[in-house]
């Protein structure tokens, strides 16, 4: 077995709940913790068993001698903290949204290129067993050419004013709004799919009574540069339990998921895809309090230890023995144009918006 590779956390929220036992399943060895307070860093270090906390990243670099850095941070604090990273030789893996803006995400991507650091936007969803095995299904023509495609989602994230969420979620000069907390993992799921987005219309706004000045849900409809029309609606100031509508309807049948199973539907009938064994998930680590809100969601961890697995090969130099395709910061800036032309649709009352 190799030696683990000596990584640094950049984030004391996300990043210690699920970049740190992450990387630690994958084979990293996570020797500090970065971030702004020293009272927080103290006390996140030592619920997580991080011996060494440092408030800059130049030094932590320094001083531990890390080979990677992770940053979960918000997204207005990225194109710095990555930029410091690559110009110590790191490779880096930085959150979504990638950047605050595509301008950020270009020269983020041209900075890692430039250097030959490997690097890694987190949409970790992509191993979804369900995501990824309804992008196989296009892919290996079960409907046909894609023609179509709907997703709608209903979540209650924001619904309650009163319930605490990350700070930078409803503030817009740190890079706030659901659009870019959690829709980039959607624009990157559609783009992984489909391919690149080619127009354009959109609309941001609040459901939720929070009073703020960015959005809790958006609306979109689309063409993709294939021909693949779609719309895309999300709101995560919806009381109630979760709903979702995933499908892609093609010239020869139909695609979706339903309660995280996969089927598809055509000619000879109606039938149920099994998840093959490449796509499924490791079992997630034991949290040692299941009832704080420490706790490990599968739907998180899962997902982003694969993540970690691919990212070690890179970072290794071998084959990426992943079963979907890596998110690189090519693919961030490729979301953030997306991101800048619905915020530039909605800012022009839905006007067709060309991408990129």
């Amino acid at each position: 077995m190799t030696a683990p590779i000596p990584a640094l956390v950049v984030g004391t929220g996300f990043g210690c709940r699920i970049h740190v036992p992450a990387l630690r399943a994958a084979g990293f060895e996570v020797v500090g913790l970065v971030g702004a307070t020293p009272e927080r860093l103290a006390r996140r270090a030592e619920q997580n068993g991080i011996a060494r906390t440092f408030t800059d990243l130049d030094e932590a670099i320094s001083r531990t001698g890390a080979k990677v850095v992770t940053i979960a941070t918000p997204p207005s604090t990225h194109a710095a903290l990555t930029l410091a990273a690559i110009a110590r030789g790191c490779h880096v893996v930085c959150e979504k949204p990638f950047a605050f803006d595509a301008g950020e995400a270009k020269r983020m991507l041209d900075a890692a290129e430039r250097a030959g650091v490997f690097h890694m936007v987190a949409h970790e969803f992509r191993w979804l067993p369900d995501r990824a095995l309804f992008g196989r299904a296009i892919a290996e023509g079960l409907i046909g050419e894609p023609r179509f495609l709907v997703v709608d989602q209903f979540i209650q994230f924001c619904a309650d004013p009163e319930t605490p969420l990350p700070k930078w979620w409803f503030d817009k000069a740190s890079g706030g709004g659901w659009l870019g907390a959690g829709g980039s993992h959607m624009m990157d799921q559609i783009r992984a799919w489909l391919g690149e987005f080619g127009t354009l219309s959109a609309n941001l706004f609040l459901v939720s009574e929070r009073e703020a000045d960015v959005d809790d849900s958006y609306s979109m409809r689309f063409r993709m540069k294939n021909g693949v029309e779609g719309s895309m609606q999300q709101t995560a100031g919806a009381w109630g339990p979760a709903a979702a509508l995933c499908r892609c309807a093609g010239t020869r049948g139909t695609v979706w998921t339903e309660g995280g199973k996969v089927f598809v539907a055509d000619r000879q009938g109606t039938r149920e895809l099994e998840v093959p064994a490449d796509l499924a998930l490791p079992p997630p680590p034991a949290a040692a309090d299941p009832g704080s809100s420490r706790r490990m969601s599968h739907f998180e961890i899962g997902p982003f230890t694969r993540f970690c697995e691919a990212l070690r090969d890179g970072v290794e130099g071998r084959e990426i023995r992943s079963p979907v395709a890596i998110p690189t910061f090519r693919d961030g800036l490729a979301s953030m144009q997306v991101l800048d032309a619905m915020r530039a649709s909605a800012a022009a009352g839905g006007a067709l918006t060309p991408v990129g």
